[in-house]
């Protein structure tokens, strides 16, 4: 819970209207693929359209599903965006950045497809067994000779079509029946014996293809003049030199396990990793704390007068602990960046199903912090 001493800081509740689903009229680029955690792009529409104008720098240097990036491009913002996780930066690039028109990315779809259909047939006992047990043998076999054309540089947006039928236990997915989110087979609840029809083999391209009609079903074509995309954490992370935002929702710290949800997804962007790529904030608190006291220094030297900095936090309760995360932030801009304040926090629940864990309670509150520079 936020401290009470913060002087002349506006404290309010979230408006009840970002507590309504945008799923069915949001731009259909935010459901490529799955992302836990991420922000709802009807708020991130909403703190960019208040916080920042048209033509301003929006920086999100924990861009996790690109979802705050996508709709600052799709309001006229030019959209600087970061995340350590290579699956971030797929998706973050593929929504920046994907073809103008349906026809197109079809095109290109087909053209993927039958490339990756000349190639050597893999060899499935070098495949680890873990990735193995998700799928029928040919199913895996195109999946693989389709990702080895879609990881090169330029196929964002199909690589992120990919990634986002790779498993569930919808028949519309390539998977045999598994979690959409946190990789596992469902064959307890679906045994093979019962559900025969749910084992057999799924057929890459028309899955692909109704993945990328339902990609343009509501597309809003982002404004990519000046947009970047990185790879990187923020420490590391080469800043722009001036910018006009930062809109942002760092990890939550021990609440979410990034790897983990997408250990499937990382390992088809890159079976070289010897362990998926983590984000080390969201298990560490003084990894948190670490990114947090480089990001403030990055504000205080960048972010333009009268800017914002617009910070989206997920207070955990534990069962042995509670993870205050907002204080911290508040504490380090206090300590890092005192041209920048406090001016306004905004309060939101959020049910448990949207960021859970076995051996959490729940996030149960939600924090906005919205910082200017004086």
């Amino acid at each position: 819970m936020i401290r009470q001493d913060q002087d002349n800081v506006s404290r309010q509740r979230a408006p009840k209207r970002w507590r309504q689903s945008c799923v069915h009229n949001e731009c259909s680029l935010h459901q490529l693929a799955p992302y836990i955690g991420k922000i709802k792009s009807s708020i991130a529409r909403e703190l960019i359209a208040t916080y920042s104008k048209p033509g301003d720098l929006v920086v999100d240097p924990f861009a996790g599903a690109g979802t705050i990036p996508l709709e600052a491009a799709i309001q006229g913002r030019i959209a600087f965006a970061a995340d350590i996780s290579p699956y971030a930066r797929v998706l973050s690039q593929a929504k920046l950045s994907p073809p103008v028109a349906l026809e197109t990315a079809l095109q290109n779809a087909e053209d993927a497809l039958a490339e990756a259909q000349i190639l050597p047939l893999p060899d499935l006992t070098s495949i680890p067994r873990w990735v193995r047990c998700f799928f029928h043998p040919r199913t895996l076999s195109e999946s693989l000779q389709f990702a080895s054309v879609v990881r090169r540089v330029g196929n964002e947006f199909l690589m992120a079509c990919f990634l986002g039928i790779l498993h569930h236990q919808r028949p519309g997915f390539l998977s045999f029946p598994s979690s959409h989110l946190v990789p596992y087979l469902r064959d307890k609840k679906y045994p093979r014996t019962a559900y025969p029809e749910m084992y057999g083999y799924r057929a890459l391209r028309p899955r692909l293809l109704s993945k990328v009609r339902r990609a343009y079903k509501r597309f809003q074509n982002p404004n990519s003049i000046g947009v970047s995309v990185c790879q990187s954490s923020v420490e590391t992370l080469n800043f722009p030199s001036r910018f006009d935002a930062v809109i942002t929702s760092p990890p939550y710290m021990n609440a979410l396990d990034y790897a983990r949800d997408n250990r499937l997804r990382l390992w088809f962007i890159d079976p070289t990793l010897a362990e998926p790529v983590e984000n080390d904030v969201s298990r560490r608190r003084q990894a948190f704390v670490d990114a947090m006291i480089s990001l403030a220094k990055r504000l205080r030297d960048g972010l333009k007068r009268r800017g914002y900095c617009i910070f989206v936090v997920g207070e955990e309760v534990h069962r042995s602990f509670n993870a205050h995360p907002a204080d911290v932030i508040i504490s380090i801009m206090n300590d890092q960046s005192r041209c920048i304040r406090l001016m306004k926090v905004l309060t939101d629940s959020i049910p448990d199903v949207r960021r859970t864990r076995r051996e959490c309670q729940g996030v149960k509150t939600e924090y906005f912090l919205i910082f200017q520079r004086s």
